[in-house]
């Protein structure tokens, strides 16, 4: 990925997947995930287990308790929003930073989003692909999967600072 800026990255994380094999494990990975199930996990999940993230979602309706926000079709939806920029961030490999440039800009300017919760959310989103691929997400297609996430992690983190 050699139009990657390399130089961003580096400051706040690994290098971004740079070999074909980890871009072709990254894209077998994202091509096995139904965004319409995941997304709403992941997300319901990091509403329910990191619960100071609800303040984000106030428009959502109610999020008072677990069933709630695992019922509850808007955050379902945002959810399914949340894997489509991710699957941008895939298709774009060469340029993540550019891809997200926009998105960073609107959670940090617009919206005030506290940027460790893409941390957290890419981390649930790891758990809950886990737990879907069982043991066909090895340890090293994770390793090479949190690399990526990593570098998605940075760029939406990049306009903060």
């Amino acid at each position: 990925m050699p139009d990657f800026d390399d130089n961003i990255c580096q400051q706040r994380t690994t290098a971004p997947p740079s070999q074909d094999a980890e871009k072709s494990t990254i894209s077998a990975v994202w091509g096995r995930v139904d965004i319409n199930e995941v997304g709403p996990l992941a997300l319901g999940r990091v509403l329910i287990v990191y619960p100071w993230t609800q303040r984000y979602f106030g428009s959502f309706g109610d999020v008072s308790t677990p069933a709630a926000i695992m019922g509850n079709p808007k955050v379902a939806a945002h959810g399914k929003v949340v894997c489509g920029a991710l699957d941008n961030a895939v298709k774009n490999m060469g340029n993540i930073l550019a891809t997200y440039k926009s998105l960073s800009e609107t959670h940090a300017n617009k919206l005030f989003v506290d940027p460790d919760n893409f941390r957290v959310l890419a981390d649930v989103l790891t758990i809950v692909i886990a737990a879907k691929f069982g043991a066909s997400f090895t340890p090293e297609i994770q390793a090479t999967w949190q690399k990526f996430m990593k570098v998605v992690v940075a760029a939406m983190g990049s306009r903060y600072f």
